[in-house]
């Protein structure tokens, strides 16, 4: 089982690193067609347009629940990962990418929240499930 829960890991990993790569298509042609000024985003995001906003928001909610996704598997790496966690894992990353890409498309806020809350509820199970496994040990 170990060998597919990292392959989740990497797939989230993934996900972030894309974004990253979105983000910087977005950005480096704005900057050096002179559509962004560098003064005028320098040190705050107002001066991006609505676009790059959209990205960068997606690229920075890689780094909230995710991070909990990432303890919760190692901790699970740890103990010998049961296929239920397996699969916990892969539908979180399901639905990270879900909302990465209503993120980055026509950014539906309910459809958007409905998948934050989709991996918000199986990474609330995947934890749940830990503490009990460890509890039992």
């Amino acid at each position: 089982m170990a060998p597919w829960l990292i392959a989740a890991i990497l797939a989230q990993g993934a996900l972030a690193l894309g974004l990253l790569w979105y983000l910087g298509t977005i950005r480096i042609p704005m900057v050096m067609k002179g559509e962004v000024r560098i003064d005028d985003i320098a040190l705050e995001r107002q001066g991006w347009p609505k676009r790059e906003w959209q990205a960068s928001n997606a690229f920075d909610n890689q780094f909230q629940l995710p991070v909990l996704f990432y303890v919760a598997a190692g901790l699970a790496l740890y103990f010998g990962p049961t296929i239920f966690e397996v699969m916990l894992a892969w539908l979180f990353v399901l639905t990270r990418y879900v909302h990465a890409f209503i993120h980055v498309t026509d950014n539906h806020v309910i459809r958007r929240f409905f998948a934050y809350f989709a991996g918000l509820l199986l990474l609330c199970v995947l934890w749940l499930d830990l503490g009990v496994r460890l509890f039992l040990a």
